[in-house]
């Protein structure tokens, strides 16, 4: 199996609870000893969603086809993440209850809110970072201050005050499970009057024990946007199959192709995204999506990219430049008429150790 196969063989997988088709060919792939498990659980992993997998296979009776150590280990990685996801469940119930205790009402996002919401049939399925929640901006920094009289710190201490865009920097707690993230945007600057605090907050979720979540349809977009848009993989031209999961398991909940407008800035992110969720998904009934010829190309590219790997490697280096060369450039761009920018940029100019990691950085040996 390449790499290609792979993914789709993957996709298919993870949709076999609910596509009788998918679960057939997966059945089938099975029995002829067609599989290479040991790409699949390289490819499973790298995509995070390999304790989906081994749930959607056991949901379906096919864990007694699979190798026995293999099965075994599938196990043992999702009681794990089991455990761990309930743990950061119970993380969020208290963030919740202190901040609400101060008239502050987090909206719970990403993985965390999909696990507080029920949206996977074992919360075991979902692999989780951080606990991340957004806030109204004017509400940051006495969230951050309220946190951190709890016990939370900064993950990497530095002198001096960060500049906050999507969120402030990640705050771990020594007797914690996971990082925090408090946001005050959710997607890069340009989508924003699109998608801010401000719409958000008008279609909300709350859960049985009093946590705000995103609406079915906000949740389906985040996801996407989350990839296809901060991540930069709309420019990449690939999936990302913990995302794609969390939209094929929203699917089922709310109809996507009413969120498709031609005349929106989001348009083309989330048509495509969907797109190749449809393909590798192997076209479940659930994503169903208006015919756009203008996206042929996207879909033609995602093939060629999945038949050769260091093609897109050497996609993935040149976006990535491109992106840090213009976040650099609107760095400088800011600090002509933002005075905070100005200062952080200049204290960070002023800093020894600072001006010898990036000439490190550039190749440059510091002078003995």
């Amino acid at each position: 199996m390449n790499y290609k196969e792979t993914l789709f063989f993957v996709g298919k997988c993870l949709t076999i609870s609910h596509e009788e088709h998918n679960r057939q060919i997966v059945e089938q792939k099975i029995k002829t000893n067609s599989v290479n498990w040991d790409q699949v659980v390289k490819l499973s992993t790298a995509h995070y969603v390999f304790p989906a997998l081994y749930c959607n296979l056991k949901r379906a009776n096919l864990l007694s086809l699979l190798p026995k150590d293999l099965v075994g280990f599938m196990k043992e990685i999702t009681d794990l993440n089991r455990e761990r996801n309930l743990q950061i469940i119970e993380q969020a119930k208290e963030i919740n209850s202190i901040l609400l205790a101060s008239n502050i009402r987090p909206i719970f996002l990403k993985g965390t809110g999909n696990l507080l919401e029920g949206l996977y049939e074992d919360v075991a399925e979902r692999m989780v970072g951080d606990i991340d929640f957004i806030i109204a901006e004017s509400e940051l920094e006495n969230t951050v201050n309220i946190l951190k009289k709890q016990g939370y710190r900064e993950r990497v201490k530095s002198e001096f005050k960060p500049l906050i865009f999507l969120h402030y920097p990640r705050l771990v707690h020594k007797k914690q499970i996971a990082a925090v993230e408090i946001h005050k945007e959710v997607v890069i600057q340009k989508y924003t009057n699109d998608f801010s605090y401000k719409t958000l907050s008008k279609q909300l979720i709350k859960t049985k024990q009093a946590q705000l979540v995103l609406s079915y349809k906000n949740q389906l977009l985040l996801s996407t946007f989350a990839y296809q848009i901060n991540d930069r993989g709309q420019q990449l031209n690939m999936i990302a199959l913990r995302n794609a999961y969390d939209v094929f398991l929203l699917s089922k909940k709310t109809n996507s192709t009413q969120y498709i407008d031609k005349n929106s800035k989001i348009y083309r992110p989330l048509y495509t995204f969907l797109l190749l969720c449809k393909e590798v998904f192997n076209h479940p009934s659930s994503i169903q999506i208006p015919n756009d010829f203008s996206a042929k190309n996207y879909l033609n590219k995602f093939q060629q990219l999945l038949a050769n790997p260091e093609q897109f490697q050497k996609r993935k280096q040149k976006t990535d430049w491109i992106y840090l060369t213009k976040a650099r450039a609107s760095i400088f761009l800011e600090a002509v008429y933002k005075r905070e920018t100005r200062n952080w940029l200049f204290a960070k100019f002023a800093d020894k150790d600072w001006r010898k990691q990036k000439l490190s950085q550039l190749g440059f040996k510091p002078k003995p």
